[in-house]
């Protein structure tokens, strides 16, 4: 091996790393800042944190777009960052940490099934198989209760459907991407496309919540508002520069690696959060990571 194989082998495993605890610690920021502000608030300082930290990259880019290339990064910017960003508080609200984090990890597979039936992409067997397994693991996950048993299907846990919503909307934006954008680098996609979703939450944020209320009168808003800072300007912004980078340096196999890495951090911040995990919690888990697996194998 040569040395510079060694040294990008080296910087990928960093990177896998480093992504893995702040993708992973996601969900425990998240917690945190519903101790104060409302899901809608967390989604939408989310988006105005994230947005801000990239507008040196996003400003001096955004001009010399075509205006289809900018409706275009709004719908990516719509179902990337801005819709899910208001998805995963609003589940949490009722669903622990943990477990949002394990959901989380289904997104291949909805990357898989939506190319299947709506970007004419070709399912296999072993897609299919991944996708059995893991959704029977989502049902252990949803229909588990307190006390160990098990809840009939009629009383799930609807909250997972909008973990399981925000999945969707990270898959049909990776095909939006892939089928509309084929000059434009990923850190302009990225970066160009939360402005586009910039206005649209600092309008919610100041007209349509009580954010500015809270800011000035809860004793610990400016606690919970660091907590979301770091959400967005590292748990989304700083996070996409790194997978972009990822991404030209490593294999798709090894970027892919992040997607079951993600949820030990996850889970291992909602035990020392003293989240209660059951034995049957542990099974789901494993069903749905064993499903991203199987189908995500060549």
């Amino acid at each position: 091996m040569s040395d510079t194989s060694s040294e990008n082998s080296l910087k990928n495993w960093i990177l896998l790393v480093v992504l893995t605890l702040i993708w992973g610690s996601s969900f425990i920021l998240i917690k945190r800042g519903l101790e104060v502000f409302s899901p809608g608030e967390v989604g939408a300082y989310r988006m105005v944190a994230a947005a801000s930290l990239l507008l040196p990259l996003s400003l001096p880019r955004i001009k010399q777009l075509s205006k289809t290339q900018v409706k275009n990064l709004l719908i990516t910017g719509l179902l990337g960052s801005f819709i899910p960003a208001f998805l995963f508080p609003i589940a949490q609200t009722q669903l622990s940490s943990s477990l949002t984090g394990v959901l989380n990890a289904l997104t291949p597979l909805f990357v898989v099934l939506v190319g299947a039936l709506f970007f004419n992409t070709s399912i296999t067997r072993r897609n299919g198989l991944g996708l059995v397994i893991a959704f029977l693991g989502v049902l252990v996950l949803v229909t588990i209760k307190k006390g160990g048993g098990w809840d009939s299907l009629t009383d799930i846990n609807a909250y997972a459907l909008y973990v399981i919503a925000a999945c969707i909307c990270y898959s049909i934006n990776l095909h939006f991407i892939k089928s509309r954008f084929t000059k434009l680098k990923s850190i302009e996609i990225s970066s160009i496309s939360l402005l586009m979703i910039l206005p649209l939450a600092l309008l919610y944020l100041f007209a349509g919540t009580d954010f500015s209320y809270k800011m000035a009168t809860h004793p610990r808003a400016w606690e919970a508002l660091g907590y979301v800072t770091i959400l967005g300007m590292v748990g989304t912004a700083s996070a996409l520069i790194l997978f972009n980078i990822m991404i030209k340096s490593a294999s798709p196999f090894f970027a892919s690696l992040v997607t079951y890495t993600i949820p030990i951090v996850a889970i291992l911040w909602g035990v020392l959060d003293d989240e209660v995990l059951l034995l049957g919690h542990y099974f789901g888990i494993a069903a749905v990571i064993l499903g991203v697996w199987v189908g995500n194998r060549k």
